[in-house]
């Protein structure tokens, strides 16, 4: 059990711009009085620099936060954008204790597989997060972009309590394609990171030449000027309908997330306090059916411009 809504830390340290480490340690500090008690975070975020920062914010209080971090995709020291994924079972042990040194604390809630080794086995891999189950080192397991048919080979050799996907209004492969179907067959969670559209839905980006030269987005397809106008016309949409409802477009994305189930928790991905208490506020947002049918209309699987990654391989294994 957790809130319903999540607090995803990868910004805090990079990949959207600058980070800010006083104002991301004052965004969970709010976080923890807002209710908010599932932080996600990865050992790939700043290069363990948002583990670190973490553990500074749940100090003394560890026992209110419900903790996720993930392993497998391993940076390029060389390449700023660069990475590479390991899923080996001797890596999986290595990987967990370093993360557990950096947070400073003696378990994990929720471990996931961040990104699947096509050359090792699921089943490998999923083995070894277990033994780290056994050992009272990582709670629940969880993995993140996996296709269906690896999920359910996963769960037959541990319950997976968590499968992370992006899913907003423009990404919704997951229901196309049997992830969300496999995952409520199993049992798990849905936990949707980038549910604001890396920022997209909520109607602040004005243009793709806005953002900082090591911003993430950069290398998006959605954001780039051949997609942008296209995409940008669905966010009106958004905008019109928050409104009539007097509501921002943020949370009336979010709100779309909190209608689709119970089993669905989104970790929209903040390093400010205001744009926090914002999402947060999209628990009082409620959508009536014509509402919903609105928004499935106008963003249907198909209707964003562009891939979302720009390496697709990587995903939905």
């Amino acid at each position: 059990m957790v809130s319903a809504l999540g607090l995803g830390c990868m910004g805090m340290s990079g990949a959207y711009g600058p980070a800010d480490e006083a104002e991301a340690l004052r965004t969970m500090d709010r976080a923890l009085e807002l209710g908010v008690t599932l932080f996600d975070t990865a050992d790939t975020y700043g290069d363990g620099a948002n583990e670190t920062l973490v553990s500074k914010a749940i100090a003394g209080r560890r026992e209110r936060v419900f903790l996720a971090t993930k392993f497998g995709i391993v940076r390029d020291p060389a390449d700023a954008f660069g990475r590479s994924i390991k899923g080996d079972p001797a890596y999986v042990r290595t990987a967990c204790d370093a993360s557990l040194r950096r947070l400073g604390t003696d378990r994990i809630d929720l471990y996931y597989q961040h990104r699947l080794d096509r050359d090792v086995p699921v089943e490998e891999t999923v083995g070894a997060m277990a033994e780290l189950v056994a050992r009272g080192k990582v709670r629940y397991l969880g993995l993140s972009e996996v296709s269906a048919a690896t999920l359910r080979r996963a769960a037959r050799v541990h319950p997976i309590a968590a499968v992370q996907n992006e899913w907003s209004l423009w990404s919704r492969d997951l229901e196309r394609n049997g992830q969300l179907e496999a995952a409520r067959e199993c049992g798990a969670a849905i936990v949707a990171y980038s549910p604001l559209g890396r920022g997209f839905l909520t109607g602040t980006v004005a243009s793709p030449k806005s953002f900082a030269q090591d911003d993430f987005r950069r290398t998006s397809e959605r954001f780039t000027e051949e997609h942008f106008d296209r995409n940008r016309a669905l966010v009106h949409e958004v905008e019109a309908l928050a409104s009539r409802k007097n509501c921002t477009p943020a949370q009336i994305a979010l709100a779309w997330l909190f209608a689709q189930g119970d089993d669905v928790v989104p970790i929209p991905g903040t390093k400010r306090v205001a744009y926090l208490n914002e999402n947060a506020g999209a628990l009082d947002v409620t959508l009536t059916s014509a509402d919903l049918a609105l928004l499935d209309a106008v963003f249907h699987p198909h209707a964003a411009s562009g891939r979302r990654y720009a390496d697709m391989s990587w995903v939905n294994r």
